[in-house]
């Protein structure tokens, strides 16, 4: 009943009302972006969701549009600013999801929404992720973040998927906001993390075939 039924009910009641008593939070975080960032205050990306379909992630932005004398984007570590620093490392960036949540797009639990091109790489297994909602937060994130081992941080999520249930998500609730509140096992430089995990596998892969 939870996973069909409750677990979506509680993302509709919790992300409106998130999205109500934290505007202020928004308004605020948005027009220091537009100052220091410039526009757009959103950053829009697509990731696979539920059953892979793929829909469009909403963040607040973290990074500049500087670029070299070719009109090229300078790297991303060059771009990544204190203040992007500062936003990634409290996870205020990742406020704007709460309405993928209300959407439908994603759940406040669930395994993280990765880039759409890693899709070719998920093992049978580990496909089971995306036959749930991607999550806000989620198993992987609360034990290790973002420097779980690209195997180790699927296997978390598999090992959700297959054990989903209210006191589970409840339990990574509480813990997501230990881990927030402590600053564990941060990294601002998360797409960076994301994108050597995903080379890691590929090159594994290519190197099987």
């Amino acid at each position: 009943m939870y996973r069909k039924f409750g677990k979506r009910f509680l993302d509709i009641l919790i992300s409106g009302m998130a999205l109500i008593l934290l505007s202020p939070v928004f308004l605020t975080v948005a027009i220091l972006v537009r100052v220091k960032l410039g526009s757009p205050i959103i950053f829009h990306q697509k990731r696979p969701g539920k059953d892979e379909k793929i829909f469009t992630l909403c963040k607040f932005r973290t990074m500049t549009d500087a670029k070299d004398e070719k009109g090229n984007l300078l790297p991303d570590e060059v771009r990544l600013t204190s203040f992007g620093k500062l936003l990634r490392a409290t996870s205020l960036d990742e406020l704007p999801e709460l309405w993928n949540i209300l959407k439908g797009d994603m759940s406040l639990v669930g395994p993280r929404p990765l880039l759409v091109e890693y899709l070719p790489y998920y093992r049978e297994e580990e496909k089971l992720r995306h036959s749930v909602r991607p999550g806000l937060t989620g198993y992987a994130q609360v034990n290790g973040r973002n420097f779980l081992g690209w195997d180790h941080r699927l296997e978390k999520d598999v090992f959700y998927v297959k054990n989903l249930s209210f006191i589970l998500d409840l339990k990574i609730l509480i813990k997501t906001v230990m881990v927030v509140v402590k600053k564990e096992d941060v990294s601002v430089d998360s797409n960076a993390v994301e994108c050597y995990l995903w080379e890691e596998r590929r090159d594994k892969e290519t190197k099987i075939t």
